[in-house]
């Protein structure tokens, strides 16, 4: 998510923060590996906090502000700085922009949390609306369905998918209907709801699987690994990959 959709592409820095996300280094490390070599490929030099942990969103969500607070600050000081921060995840690059001057409204340091959102982005939203990319190398000969996050939403995010992916040799981005409805996921709420959130994820796999597609892509592994997971169960194959790991996979090598 850029910090201003609507505005042209401003020259950004090639050294960029990186920041992993909590499913990637608990479920998902070959996606943040792909980011990394995209964002190489891109020009940028990578750097890698290691004291970087969670952006707070599932306390937020669950309403225990202050214990998203503790995370934000402690984010706040790992990224500290005037470089870009790169996630690969709509949802925490959202949770930057918007959750942490919510959950700090009132408080005496509300003012400090606007500029991490401000340097946040997610992944494609950078590597289009901030370095301005305007297509990408290589071939990936499949059927792609792209699933569109709520998180990414009034974002640069869902364009630059579509002019990256759109760019690629031998790629087909199939159309599903209801492709922009949300996957049922919700963070914590497909914890607090989970008959409802099977629902919505299971009517989404109806309409990604009449397309029959080789993989299905987003830019937020939240929904992917619920989508996935709801498959399996259902024993409905589908095969997930992020979208980093397509835009690796279309590399000449």
């Amino acid at each position: 998510m850029s910090p201003s959709v609507s505005a042209p592409p401003k020259p950004v820095s090639r050294q960029v923060l990186f920041m992993a996300t909590c499913l990637c280094d608990a479920f998902f490390p070959e996606a943040a590996q792909a980011a990394v070599q995209v964002l190489e490929h891109a020009g940028c030099e990578v750097l890698f906090p290691p004291d970087q942990t969670c952006c707070g969103q599932p306390a937020f969500n669950s309403g225990d502000f202050p214990a998203s607070r503790r995370v934000a600050r402690h984010t706040e000081t790992v990224f500290a700085g005037e470089l870009p921060v790169i996630v690969p995840s709509g949802s925490c690059a959202a949770m930057h922009l918007h959750g942490h001057a919510l959950q700090f409204e009132g408080e005496p340091d509300s003012a400090k949390f606007g500029d991490l959102g401000r340097r946040t982005w997610e992944l494609c939203d950078f590597l289009v609306n901030g370095l301005g990319l305007d297509s990408w190398p290589g071939s990936f000969p499949h059927r792609i369905a792209l699933h569109d996050s709520c998180h990414t939403r009034g974002s640069g995010t869902r364009s630059a998918l579509r002019t990256l992916l759109g760019s690629i040799n031998g790629l087909t981005l199939l159309p599903f209907a209801q492709q922009d409805q949300c996957c049922g996921f919700g963070g914590t709420f497909c914890v607090s709801f989970p008959h409802v959130s099977g629902s919505m994820g299971t009517l989404k796999l109806d309409h990604v699987l009449e397309e029959h597609p080789d993989f299905m892509t987003s830019a937020d592994l939240s929904c992917l690994m619920h989508l996935a997971g709801l498959a399996e169960r259902q024993n409905r194959p589908v095969k997930v990959l992020h979208i980093a790991q397509i835009l690796l996979g279309a590399l000449p090598r």
